[in-house]
């Protein structure tokens, strides 16, 4: 019994420390944006991908939840804000806990087979899902604005200004780096588990 409060305790905190780097990654990351003004230099889906594999799928779900918040709550979408308040929380909030869900699930589906595999999957899942719920969302409920935006930067159409203008380099980056530090990702992963269990063994 008290073996496993102290391994709940101990999941709860990693999660807690888990969620800080999640909030300092995304102020980072707009604090960065005047010296890299053509994307968003963002590693915040590392931490995202990491809990979801360590932790499990609710996990994930809420760092996720929790960098959509702070996206909210920092003003970084308040340009979408002031157009739709109600899709722009609801678009926001549902990218960032869909792809810590998906990250999650993806790991306890293919954790079986190999963590390894399992781990890098979730990692170069969660800004697919992240990129994809935003385009979708952009589609539904921003689609004239876009349009207007994207006649404004010089850009044809909505969707090129989409592609191009708002998620092309954030996307490549994210993507790019999840999947370039993935090795990283298994180790963190591998090492935490490792951890958990010479705990329950020294019990």
């Amino acid at each position: 019994m008290s073996s496993t409060k102290d391994l709940n305790t101990r999941r709860l905190i990693l999660l807690a420390l888990l969620t800080a780097i999640v909030v300092v990654l995304q102020f980072l990351a707009i604090a960065l944006r005047p010296f890299f003004p053509m994307f968003t230099v963002s590693l915040v889906l590392l931490p995202i991908a990491v809990g979801a594999s360590l932790l499990g799928v609710l996990a994930g779900g809420w760092l996720g939840f929790a960098f959509g918040a702070i996206v909210l709550l920092s003003g970084d979408a308040a340009a979408f804000y002031t157009i739709d308040p109600m899709a722009t929380v609801l678009i926001v909030l549902l990218k960032g806990t869909l792809a810590g869900l998906a990250a999650g699930v993806s790991y306890k589906l293919l954790e079986r087979v190999n963590r390894t595999l399992a781990t890098i999957t979730a990692a170069v899942l969660c800004p697919i899902v992240n990129t994809g719920i935003f385009l979708v969302g952009s589609y539904v409920f921003f689609l004239p604005t876009l349009t207007e935006w994207g006649l404004g930067s010089g850009y044809s159409t909505a969707t090129a200004y989409i592609f191009f203008g708002l998620i092309g380099f954030n996307f490549l980056f994210e993507f790019g780096s999840n999947l370039v530090l993935s090795p990283t990702i298994v180790r963190l992963t591998q090492y935490g588990q490792s951890l958990g269990k010479n705990t329950d063994t020294n019990k």
